[in-house]
């Protein structure tokens, strides 16, 4: 499994291989982006090189030859909305009008006709529960009996020709898309536990172009948003008002950047090159939170305005979980608690074994959840169709004939 997580600031590739106990991390390859913009391609053969030099750099890693990968997408031009559809249970038979997979398919698809523009499409169909007859709250309907059954789902939207500018990048970079996934729900995938999704929990991903939330309310995704600001633009302000390149900007919010006053032990000194060959100058590091603080403040707002604005079932028990590059912030969590008023954490992704040193970061969460999302979906098209989970190459339908073949036995 391939996971590559193409950033505004950063591509991540991560490797992980299949064994008896699940998924362990075997590449991680890490290259600067340069041709992304608020998680749109600006710029086709930049980006496509930053694609080919994180996957090379985990090949090296890994020892394998990558072909293919489940490639994450985000950006501005994200949007969900949450859909209902309904159907009439067909059953297997008049008499017991169970649910089966064929009426699962026709509600979801039933709940997936909203009207959207023609330069969107539709990503993901995520089921939240479903409605048997006036039984609420049902996670699995199958082989359950009733008559009329509803699906209550999120749908997750993105421009098109922004997808078709990512899935042109990593092909011209010498691979295959696998699939499209979306960047908040692959790092959800990564750092979440299922009590915090059950509780209520938002996710905040913490990016260079932009902030992407994910609110999971009763287990399911519930909304899905996306704050058009980011890191960058703490490593902008810092560059603008120390008169500084963007590149030692960010070298220094790294090293020395933090944005929660109580953290800072020392009033210590950040030596700052010269421009031009001027003398080096010396910054303290209160002055460099005095810059980090409003902006991360504005980004934490934003959010808050976003999630008080949704009639959330039940209140964020779960508190609210930090990641991406920005969560590496010092401080980013004493103040996100200061003010949304819950629990915060910063998000790390599972250990699986393997290269725990290398990926145990929120940088790397996406991409750890691109891999696990793209694990499971090959495990499902590779599930034979009596619902037996099986290698993809061992699945194989019998042939018209074979059956035919079959039938004239039986009775002749």
């Amino acid at each position: 499994m391939v996971g590559l997580d193409i950033g505004t600031t950063k591509v991540c590739a991560i490797i992980g291989e299949r064994n008896e106990t699940g998924i362990e991390i075997t590449g991680v390859g890490m290259c600067p982006s340069t041709g992304m913009r608020k998680g749109v391609v600006v710029n086709i053969e930049a980006t496509l090189r930053s694609v080919r030099d994180a996957i090379e750099a985990a090949e090296m890693m890994s020892g394998k030859e990558i072909k293919t990968c489940w490639t994450g997408i985000g950006g501005s031009h994200i949007e969900g909305i949450n859909s209902r559809g309904v159907v009439a249970v067909t059953g297997k038979s008049r008499e017991t009008r169970e649910i089966g997979p064929d009426d699962l398919s026709r509600v979801l698809e039933a709940a997936r006709a909203v009207a959207i523009p023609m330069d969107r499409q539709v990503l993901e169909v995520i089921p939240q529960s479903y409605i048997v007859d006036d039984q609420k709250g049902i996670r699995d309907p199958l082989d359950m009996i009733g008559v009329r059954l509803e699906a209550e789902v999120h749908i997750i939207t993105g421009s098109v020709t922004s997808a078709q500018n990512l899935v042109k990048c990593v092909n011209r970079a010498g691979f295959k898309v696998n699939d499209l996934i979306l960047q908040s729900l692959a790092a959800g995938r990564a750092v979440l536990t299922e009590e915090e999704k059950e509780l209520g929990v938002a996710l905040i991903d913490l990016g260079g172009g932009t902030t992407e939330v994910m609110v999971y309310s009763q287990g399911s995704p519930y909304s899905t948003t996306t704050i058009p600001a980011g890191g960058s633009q703490v490593t902008n302000d810092i560059s603008i008002i120390k008169n500084i390149s963007f590149e030692t900007a960010e070298r220094i919010k790294s090293d020395a950047g933090c944005c929660w006053e109580e953290l800072l032990e020392a009033d210590d000194e950040i030596i700052v090159p010269g421009v031009a060959n001027r003398s080096p100058l010396a910054i303290p590091r209160s002055q460099i939170m005095e810059i980090i603080r409003p902006r991360m403040e504005e980004i934490f707002t934003m959010v808050k305005e976003k999630l008080d604005k949704l009639l959330l079932p039940r209140p964020l028990g779960g508190g609210i979980v930090l990641t991406g590059g920005g969560a590496q912030l010092l401080g980013a969590a004493e103040l996100a608690s200061h003010l949304f008023r819950l629990p915060v954490r910063v998000g790390l992704p599972l250990s699986m074994g393997g290269l725990v040193e290398e990926y145990r970061s929120p940088v790397y969460a996406a991409a750890v959840g691109l891999v696990l999302e793209g694990d499971e979906r090959e495990r499902r098209a590779g599930s034979e169709w009596n619902g037996e989970a099986v290698p993809r190459e061992k699945t194989k339908r019998p042939s018209p004939f074979t059956l035919l073949g079959g039938w004239l036995k039986e009775f002749f």
